[in-house]
C-alpha cells in the first residue's frame, strides 16, 4: 500500500492534485483544505490512503498522518465510505471530529453534508470507544493562502456538492466577515460550509 507520496505538484484540480513521483504522476483525491496548502511546481508530501475497489484504485491524500488515521478510522463505521470520510475532514479539523464523537456532539457532526441525525448517532455509538485520546488545546490551522482565497473557497464549496449560486452566496457572507488580515483558507472554507449548512 502507498502510505505517503513526496514529489512535485504537477496540477491542482477542485478535488484532487497530481503529484509527480519518480516520473509518474499520481492523482491524489484531497479535501479543499489540503489542496489549499499545495502549490503547482513546488514539492509536497502527502500522507496517503489507498482505497481498493473492484473497478478502481483511488489514492486519498492528507496534510498529515493524523488526518489519514482519522480518515481510515471513520470508514470502519457502517455507512461511511471514503467520500463521506473525506467530507467530514473537509468540514472539521481532526481534533474537532474526535471531540464531537467522544462527547456525542450530534450538532457538529450533522454540519457535514450527507450526515443526518441517525448517521451522526451511529458514528458516536460505533467510534466513541475507538477515537483515541483527545488533544489538549486547539490544533493550528492548515495551509495559509492570503491571495486568491475566494477562488479556493469557491472551488472547495463546489467540490462538496453545492451549486455555483450557493457558493457565491456563501463567499459574499464570508468576505463580509474578513476584516484586516485574511484567515487561512481552511478556516474560511469551514465558515462557508457552516453558513451553507444552515440553509439546507
Amino acid at each position: 500500500m502507498i502510505a505517503s507520496v513526496r514529489g512535485l505538484v504537477a496540477a491542482i484540480a477542485p478535488d484532487s492534485a497530481v503529484i509527480e513521483v519518480g516520473g509518474v504522476g499520481l492523482q491524489v483525491q484531497c479535501a479543499p483544505a489540503t489542496l489549499a496548502g499545495l502549490r503547482t511546481g513546488a514539492e509536497a508530501r502527502l500522507a496517503t490512503s489507498m482505497v481498493v475497489r473492484e473497478d478502481s484504485l483511488t489514492l486519498y491524500g492528507f496534510a498529515d498522518d493524523d488526518e489519514k488515521q482519522l480518515f481510515e478510522l471513520l470508514q470502519t463505521a457502517s455507512g461511511v465510505g471514503p467520500r463521506l470520510a473525506q467530507a467530514i475532514l473537509a468540514v472539521h479539523q481532526p481534533d474537532v471530529v474526535r471531540r464531537a464523537i467522544a462527547g456525542g456532539d450530534l450538532a457538529t457532526l450533522t454540519r457535514v453534508p450527507g450526515i443526518g441525525k441517525k448517521g451522526a448517532e451511529k458514528l458516536v455509538i460505533e467510534l466513541r470507544d475507538r477515537i483515541g485520546p483527545l488533544p489538549i488545546g486547539d490544533g493550528g490551522p492548515g495551509g495559509v493562502l492570503n491571495g486568491a482565497w475566494q477562488e479556493q473557497v469557491r472551488q472547495g464549496v463546489l467540490a462538496l456538492g453545492w451549486t455555483p449560486a450557493q457558493a457565491e452566496q456563501a463567499l459574499a457572507a464570508v468576505a463580509e466577515s474578513v476584516d484586516g488580515e485574511v484567515p487561512p483558507v481552511p478556516v474560511l472554507l469551514r465558515q462557508a460550509i457552516r453558513l451553507l449548512g444552515k440553509t439546507r
